[in-house]
């Protein structure tokens, strides 16, 4: 193998990268909030007595999480159009990141739910508290602590997925990778600084997640 490595063309247009990679966390960061609102709804829904409450809870978590999220973001951008709905390609995709994100999340959330022990509750009806205020003030907060491992998984995995905003032209990280890599036409150190700043990224996540858990986790 003769290939010399040669970063300097890589260097020259990083500040496109970090432009990239800062859209892509602000797209991250607008999905996975409007997803967890999404997904709290959706898992109250899935845990409610109103069977057809769970029922539309329960096939919205089954379209999302069994559709490929590339073909969402395609479809959000170039089908809805033509049903008269039409969104700018980073709104489009932080709404359909949202709505997917949301049927992870609601799965996550009521996975958190069902873990709060019911003897909470019951304590909480018999001081007098209404069943809002016991899931405000009683379930959530505990819900959030027991789902936190699994919330910052699904965070950095939406994160990863902020990828596939290329297919549409959405100048995030690799929108500006592929294109610094069509202009210098070094494929190998291009997509090598990507896939750092990628895993950097992503570690850095993980460790502030790690952080927060160990911060609300209670001493045994």
């Amino acid at each position: 193998m003769d290939y010399v490595l040669n970063f300097s063309v890589v260097w020259r247009s990083f500040d496109h990268l970090l432009g990239g990679l800062g859209l892509s966390l602000l797209l991250a960061l607008g999905s996975i909030l409007i997803g967890m609102a999404i997904g709290l709804v959706v898992s109250f829904a899935l845990i409610s007595p109103v069977a057809i409450a769970r029922n539309l809870a329960g096939a919205y978590v089954t379209v999302t999480r069994n559709t490929p999220l590339l073909v969402l973001v395609l479809f959000t951008y170039f089908a809805l159009p033509d049903l008269g709905v039409r969104l700018g390609d980073i709104e489009s995709f932080v709404a359909t990141l949202a709505i997917y994100s949301g049927g992870y999340l609601a799965e996550v959330f009521r996975a958190g739910m069902l873990s709060v022990p019911k003897g909470l509750s019951e304590a909480g009806q018999a001081i007098g508290l209404t069943r809002m205020q016991i899931r405000f003030s009683i379930i959530m907060p505990i819900m959030f602590r027991n789902v936190l491992p699994a919330l910052g998984s699904t965070v950095i995995s939406l994160f990863k997925d902020t990828s596939l905003a290329a297919a549409i032209a959405v100048p995030e990280l690799t929108y500006q990778a592929r294109k610094i890599n069509v202009e210098s036409f070094r494929v190998v150190e291009t997509w090598i600084i990507a896939s750092l700043l990628y895993v950097c990224t992503c570690a850095v996540l993980a460790m502030l997640f790690r952080r927060v858990e160990r911060h609300l986790a209670i001493p045994r």
